[in-house]
């Protein structure tokens, strides 16, 4: 577990983050997009976790090559890619670099919180958004927006915090290059789905 470098400032066309920012190397992506905010519809918070995914890492779903599951990772960057993993839940992605996208895999819940509860289930706020199941459980994301923009409703991603304290460190829930320190997170947050070694 490690900081990484120092953030730097993405670009915001209309208050949305803009293709320029996510056209970029995904691993510095997935660093950049720890403190942003994340919202659809009228539920979100702040990204809290990400994991980074390139064309060349045998643990990324391209890494074999376009397929008609994958196809959004192969098509603009600042789209969702959203699958369903194992069956169980879907995952939201954000594409970067053709065949690179970054998951969203924790969020702190800011607005709309009755609504996730509902949603979820649950009574206990760090159960809302910990861990990527749980955030497109959330969030209400599912299939049906898989490859659509990220600049545009149902979507907002901004900035939000000025400078989040990132730490990085192995990534989780994977067999394959599983020592790559490609899983961000912030630093002395709660609302991370497991802690860093």
């Amino acid at each position: 577990m490690g900081s990484c470098s120092a953030r730097i400032e993405p670009h915001e066309v209309d208050g949305h983050l803009s293709a320029g920012f996510y056209g970029r190397d995904v691993v510095e992506v997935a660093h950049d997009l720890v403190g942003t905010w994340l919202q659809v519809g009228s539920t979100g918070g702040i990204i809290v976790e990400t994991e980074a995914y390139s064309a060349e890492d045998s643990a990324s779903h391209s890494h074999r090559g376009r397929t008609a599951r994958n196809a959004s990772m192969f098509g603009p960057a600042g789209h969702a890619y959203v699958y369903r993993s194992y069956g169980l839940h879907w995952c939201f992605n954000i594409v970067c670099l053709p065949g690179s996208a970054v998951l969203v895999r924790a969020l702190k819940p800011e607005v709309g919180i009755e609504t996730m509860y509902r949603r979820r289930q649950v009574d206990d706020i760090r159960k809302l958004c910990t861990g990527p199941g749980r955030v497109t459980s959330a969030l209400a994301i599912d299939g049906g927006l898989d490859g659509l923009p990220l600049d545009r409703p149902p979507f907002l991603l901004t900035r939000y915090l000025a400078a989040p304290a990132v730490i990085a460190g192995p990534r989780i829930g994977i067999t394959r290059d599983v020592d790559r320190p490609w899983r961000f997170g912030l630093r002395d947050t709660r609302f991370i789905s497991r802690a860093f070694r």
